[in-house]
């Protein structure tokens, strides 16, 4: 094959506290590949306190948090986190729509 080819897009889903700590395992193997990958991370329910509460230099600059989490706990994402403009639920559906691949973790 001959041209630029696209980096995959991965999009890890983490919606409990463990599923934060999978997914910040895996950005960090799948960064490392050859080929090109682009990853983001997608926090929502008990998974944004957990974020907010053990801060992750490599991974947070690739976190998007949900708004209507943080609404719930009361709470504010500090940067790098990138707090989405919709709820998580909605906002991995069209990132899903936009030929990000889906994976829970």
């Amino acid at each position: 094959m001959t041209g630029t080819t696209l980096p995959l897009k991965i999009l890890l889903h983490a919606p409990t506290a463990a599923a934060v700590a999978r997914a910040r395992s895996n950005a960090a193997n799948l960064l490392k590949q050859p080929q090109s990958v682009e990853v983001r991370i997608a926090v929502n329910a008990e998974a944004v306190r957990a974020v907010l509460d053990t801060p992750d230099l490599a991974a947070d600059g690739l976190t998007l948090v949900c708004p209507n989490t943080l609404a719930r706990i009361g709470r504010a994402a500090p940067a790098p986190l990138t707090v989405l403009d919709e709820g998580a639920v909605l906002a991995i559906a069209r990132m899903q729509a936009e030929g990000w691949r889906y994976i829970r973790a």
